[in-house]
């Protein structure tokens, strides 16, 4: 369902009651009864459980799964999956220049992605009461699974020309990617760089922050926006670069302090985060995580741009019984300042 996105962000921003945006997908398996391996190779079961979660939560979008293995496994990357744990990169492909110069860009379609822009298209013809979020990996974040995350801040230092050449062919497959996502009927993208979040500003200036801007100067439009998502921990010293991306809007991780992240950030943009999603959603109880989301918002709903969430990706076995909390502790919030 085609939106006015950029509307869509203001009005919520200017909202005094502001729904909750957790990134929120993979613990549908447990509502369908089924593993993550059975989740992630099935264009319909995604789409039902994106649809069994929005019918279950009150939240401000529909988000899909924040697989960050689907487009590095394109490139050709050896993947691990298993039944209850996100599938993670286990083999680069990339360790020479002239492997570099030689790397393909893959079209979309090839490997998952073409399952992954299926289950889209259907979520976005079922679930019409509110936007629906794809999500993809930054262009750092794939190159470094091209690469290997540790070896590609070496070779930031001692190969840029050879880091340089992955990250304009993870930008092009990553352009091209999002087109296909907005062309099936996604409002927007949830791009995740979490990698760029462990580098020095420095490096992020240099290889992150102008990739992510191309993608989203190539994609982002009125009815079609980019939330740039990063938990990594350095994110609190880079701030001006990221806002620099021009991303429509933020997501941070539990790595950082929400308050300080607000005052660093632009007030017109809206800025999400960041409730444990490990500490909290899938090892705390309801007690805990409605103290937590109940501490949050008292400190940081004062700013008019922000957003109760996750830190990151809710794992896909934490307790149905936290995420209600979760739900629960939102609206307990509000309705107690309405009332005061």
């Amino acid at each position: 369902m085609k939106r006015e996105m950029k509307k869509w962000l203001e009005e919520w921003r200017a909202a005094p009651v502001k729904k909750a945006f957790p990134v929120l997908s993979f613990p549908a398996i447990q509502i369908m009864g089924i593993s993550v391996k059975d989740l992630i190779g099935d264009a319909d079961a995604q789409a039902k459980g994106m649809k069994l979660v929005a019918e279950r939560t009150d939240s401000a979008a529909s988000v899909s799964l924040m697989d960050l293995s689907v487009e590095a496994e394109c490139f050709g990357a050896k993947i691990r999956v298993s039944d209850d744990e996100v599938p993670t990169v286990i083999e680069s492909v990339v360790s020479t220049e002239e492997e570099a110069e030689a790397l393909a860009v893959p079209p979309v379609g090839s490997g998952r992605t073409g399952i992954y822009i299926d289950a889209i298209k259907q979520a976005a013809e079922e679930i019409t009461d509110r936007p629906v979020f794809a999500g993809v990996i930054g262009p750092y974040s794939l190159a470094g699974r091209l690469m290997d995350v540790t070896e590609i801040m070496i070779l930031c230092y001692e190969e840029p020309d050879m880091v340089h050449t992955v990250l304009k062919k993870a930008t092009q497959f990553l352009i091209n990617y999002c087109k296909a996502y907005k062309e099936c009927g996604a409002n927007g993208i949830v791009i995740a760089e979490p990698l760029a979040g462990v580098l020095s500003p420095a490096l992020e200036e240099e290889f992150s922050e102008p990739y992510v801007r191309e993608i989203v100067e190539a994609v982002q439009d009125d009815s079609f926006v980019i939330i740039y998502h990063n938990c990594g921990n350095s994110t609190m010293l880079m701030t001006d670069s990221i806002a620099a991306t021009g991303a429509a809007a933020f997501h941070f991780g539990n790595a950082v302090d929400m308050e300080e992240m607000l005052q660093k950030m632009p007030k017109d943009k809206l800025v999400m985060g960041n409730i444990d999603p490990a500490g909290q959603f899938k090892n705390g109880t309801p007690e805990s995580i409605r103290q937590e989301t109940a501490a949050l918002m008292e400190k940081c709903c004062k700013y008019d741009n922000f957003v109760i969430s996750s830190g990151c990706d809710i794992p896909p076995l934490s307790k149905w019984e936290n995420i209600d909390a979760f739900f629960g502790a939102v609206n307990e919030f509000y309705r107690a300042k309405k009332e005061a």
